[in-house]
């Protein structure tokens, strides 16, 4: 076994050890004693921090002076009272002498290593300081780099005044046609508000007709109702009787030949007038579900003027080109709220890349018209004409924004 693999074994021993609750300075006796008996190695604070992964700089060292200090006591021989041979004693001080200059020659090679050791860390020491210089050099220069960035900055600075300065100048001239332009703005706003006034009042007359829609409609399902009822309750009335004559025939047709001939006739009569019957009952039955089609139909009719009911088509077209051509302000768009949604239609492409097909959602009666490709979106707004209008505009932003 070479020295790697004791190691090894000698590490398994002290993981047991520690498993089984053994202290700090347990383990370190137990490495000395491996080290200096079975390895023929003098236990030193490296070596033994190496198999016992535990243990201070101060702790170690007081760990093998006790290791020491126990080999010392065990080893101690006591002289008693009596003569030793003079030819004993000269062989013992030889056996001693040899003993001394083996263990001076182990201490001065373990001394050896452990200044080879402290050379190494030493070694280390000195190029983690030339690194650390090497990255202080490398930080001035980026410090002498950050300060010539910033040197050019000011001076970018300094240039973005001037043109500023000389916007500002710019912006005085344009300022009066900016003036003009928002007084013919106004004034175009009375001449909608006006038109809107009179909408309104058109709007208050359609309001009226949709009563009046909605009442001819439930007086019409009424109707087409009773007439299915009362068509029902004849068709009961006429067949009941002609069940209880048909039994009545079934019965007299044991006794009676010629009856069960006139009952097969009659039979047959009472089956073609039942089928009758039935085939009216079918008649019923496409007749209810036209005029129930023909009420859905005039439901939706009646859903789409109420969704068109507040703003009359001419009005909400136009609006609806000022939202495409960008002349509504936010605060316009508040004003009109949802009135003008019926009347909204969804673009067809996105403005953004030209491809995607907008997708109109409706949260928390929040409307937000996004584009699936480039996920171009408007954002939430009070109505539709709004999310149309920042669709459109540049104030719109991005989903992921």
């Amino acid at each position: 076994m070479n020295l790697d693999e004791e190691k090894q074994a000698i590490r398994n021993e002290l993981e047991a050890m520690r498993n089984t609750g053994a202290r700090r300075q347990e383990l370190s006796l137990h490495a000395c004693k491996r080290l200096f008996f079975d390895l023929g190695i003098r236990p030193s604070m490296a070596a033994v921090r190496d198999l016992t992964l535990t243990g201070s700089a101060s702790d170690i060292p007081k760990d093998i002076d006790h290791f020491w200090e126990r080999l010392r006591n065990v080893s101690r021989v006591r002289v008693g009272a009596g003569a030793i041979p003079k030819a004993l004693e000269d062989r013992a001080g030889e056996l001693l002498g040899t003993l001394f200059e083996e263990a001076v020659v182990h201490a001065r090679a373990a001394l050896d290593d452990e200044r080879e050791e402290i050379r190494a860390q030493l070694s280390a020491a000195d190029q983690r300081a030339r690194d650390a210089e090497i990255r202080q050099h490398a930080s001035e220069e980026a410090i002498q780099r950050s300060e010539m960035r910033a040197e050019a900055a000011w001076e970018r600075v300094r240039a973005l005044e001037a043109e500023l300065s000389s916007a500002t100048t710019h912006g005085n001239t344009h300022q009066e046609g900016l003036q003009a332009t928002v007084r013919r703005l106004d004034q175009e706003n009375e001449t909608l508000r006006q038109r809107l006034d009179n909408e309104l009042a058109t709007n208050a007359t359609l309001r009226d007709r949709i009563d009046a829609l909605h009442m001819e409609l439930r007086q019409s399902t009424e109707h087409y109702a009773q007439q299915i009822k009362d068509a029902v309750t004849e068709a009961e009335r006429r067949v009941k009787p002609m069940l209880v004559e048909l039994d009545s025939l079934r019965s007299m047709a044991a006794t009676y030949q010629s009856g069960v001939r006139d009952a097969s006739r009659k039979e047959f009569e009472f089956i073609q007038q039942l089928a009758a019957a039935k085939a009216r009952g079918d008649r019923l039955d496409a007749q209810l579900r036209e005029q129930s089609d023909e009420v859905d139909a005039l439901t939706k009719e009646v859903a789409v003027l109420r969704g068109q009911q507040g703003i009359d088509p001419a009005i909400a077209t136009l609006l609806c080109s000022l939202v495409e051509a960008g002349r509504l302000t936010h605060d316009e768009l508040k004003a009109i709220g949802t009135a003008a949604d019926g009347h909204v239609r969804l673009p067809l492409r996105c403005p953004k890349c030209a491809e995607g097909e907008p997708e109109l959602s409706q949260v928390d009666r929040q409307f937000e018209l996004q584009c699936p490709e480039c996920d171009h979106s408007s954002g939430p707004g009070d109505s539709r004409l709004e999310a149309v209008s920042r669709f459109l505009s540049n104030d719109s932003i991005a989903a992921s924004a």
